[in-house]
C-alpha cells in the first residue's frame, strides 16, 4: 500500500514538473497552451514539455527560427502562428517537434520560407498558409516550400486567399498523399497541363478565381480522378466557342458539386445566364472570327494607307531629282526620234537615197 502510493506521488509530481511554468500570458489547460492576442514579438520560452496543442496567434511575431523552439516538444500535434504578420520562416525552425501533424501559418506576410524549416522526417499532414502571400513574386517561395520541403505525408493543403496568378507545372509533383486541396480567392488566370495530375485529389476548391475557361486537358485530368470532388463557383466564365467542350464535360460529369452556380460573364448577351442552360448554338463561335477578321482588314487598310502616304512624301522630297530625270529622258527620246525622221527623209527621197548611196561607196 505504502509503495502504490509513493509510485502514485512520484507519477503527481512528474506530471506537475512537466506542465510547470506556464509562460507569462498564456493559458496552460491539461496539454494545450494558448499565447493568443497579447502582442508578443517572439515565441514564449519555457513552454511545457507536454505541450499537444500549441496556439500563438495574433501577436507581433516578424519571424521564427531555431531559436524560437529550443526545448524538444516531443508531444506537439499541432500549432497555430496564424495572424502574428510574420515575415521569416528559418531553418529548422520545426526540427524540436518530431510529431507535428497539424501547422497553421495563415494569415501572415511570409516573404521568406527557408527549405529546411521542416526536417526530413516530419510528419506533416495538414498545412495552411492561407492569407500569407500577397505578391506574384511569393509564387517562388511556395514552389520551392511544396518541392523542397519533404512534405510526402501531406494530406490537406490551404493556399487559398492568395496572389498566385498561374500554378507552375510541377507546383505539386512532391504531394504523393495529397487529398484536399483549397486555391480559393487566389487569383488563378489558368491552370497549366499536368498541374494537378500527381496528387490523389479527392477536394478540389478553385472558387473565386479568375478562370474564364478549363483547358481540354486539365477536363482530361479531372475526369481520370472519378472520386475527385470540385468546387468552381465565382470564376468569370466566358461563354464562347472555347467553353463548349467545357460545357460538354459539365454535362455529362458528377465532380462539380456546384455545378448549378456557374454563370456565364461574358459576353454580355449571355451574362448571368447558367452554365448548364448554355446551348452550342448560344456560343456564337463564328460571329467571333467575323470580329477577328474585320478587325484585320482594318489593320491591313491602314498599313496600306500608311505604306501611301511614305511614297507619296519620298515623291515630295525628291521631286527636283525626278523632274530633272524626266527632263533627260524627255531629251533623249527626242534626239533618238530626230535620228529616225532624218533617216526616213533620206528613205523618201530618191535622189537623196542615191547620194548616200554614192557617199557610202
Amino acid at each position: 500500500m505504502y509503495k502504490s502510493g509513493m509510485m502514485h506521488l512520484l507519477f503527481l509530481l512528474a506530471v506537475a514538473l512537466s506542465c510547470h511554468g506556464c509562460p507569462d500570458r498564456c493559458l496552460c489547460s491539461s496539454q494545450t497552451v494558448k499565447c493568443q492576442n497579447q502582442d508578443l514579438d517572439e515565441i514564449p520560452q519555457s513552454l511545457p514539455n507536454n505541450t499537444k496543442i500549441l496556439f500563438v496567434t495574433g501577436n507581433n511575431i516578424s519571424r521564427i527560427s531555431v531559436d524560437s523552439f529550443p526545448t524538444g516538444l516531443k508531444l506537439l500535434t499541432d500549432l497555430y502562428l496564424s495572424g502574428n504578420e510574420m515575415e521569416s520562416v528559418g531553418a529548422m525552425v520545426f526540427d524540436n517537434m518530431p510529431n507535428l501533424v497539424r501547422l497553421d501559418l495563415s494569415n501572415n506576410k511570409i516573404e521568406t520560407f527557408s527549405e529546411r524549416a521542416i526536417p526530413d522526417d516530419n510528419k506533416l499532414q495538414v498545412l495552411n498558409l492561407s492569407r500569407s502571400f500577397h505578391s506574384h513574386s511569393s509564387m517562388d517561395v511556395i514552389l520551392s516550400v511544396l518541392q523542397h520541403g519533404n512534405l510526402s505525408m501531406l494530406k490537406v493543403l490551404d493556399l487559398s486567399n492568395n496572389d498566385l496568378v498561374i500554378l507552375p507545372d510541377d507546383i505539386f509533383t512532391s504531394l504523393f498523399n495529397l487529398i484536399n486541396l483549397s486555391l480559393q480567392n487566389s487569383s488563378i488566370i489558368s491552370i497549366q497541363n499536368g498541374t494537378l495530375k500527381v496528387p490523389p485529389l479527392r477536394d478540389l476548391d478553385l472558387r473565386d478565381n479568375s478562370l474564364r475557361y478549363m483547358p481540354t486537358t486539365t477536363l482530361a485530368e479531372f475526369s481520370l480522378k472519378p472520386s475527385l470532388h470540385i468546387w468552381l463557383a465565382g470564376n468569370p466564365w466566358r461563354c464562347d466557342c472555347f467553353v463548349e467542350e467545357m460545357l460538354l464535360w459539365l454535362k455529362n460529369s458528377t465532380q462539380v458539386v456546384d455545378m448549378q452556380n456557374l454563370t456565364c460573364a461574358d459576353p454580355e448577351a449571355l451574362r448571368r445566364q447558367p452554365l448548364l442552360q448554355v446551348e452550342s448554338s448560344q456560343l456564337k463561335c463564328v460571329g467571333d472570327m467575323e470580329g477577328v477578321l474585320e478587325t484585320s482588314y482594318v489593320f491591313l487598310g491602314l498599313v496600306l494607307a500608311l505604306i501611301g502616304v511614305i511614297f507619296l512624301l519620298v515623291l515630295y522630297l525628291n521631286r527636283k531629282g525626278i523632274k530633272r530625270w524626266m527632263y533627260n529622258i524627255r531629251d533623249a527620246c527626242r534626239d533618238h526620234m530626230e535620228g529616225y525622221h532624218y533617216r526616213y527623209e533620206i528613205n523618201s527621197d530618191p535622189r537623196l537615197a542615191n547620194l548616200s548611196i554614192n557617199s557610202d561607196v
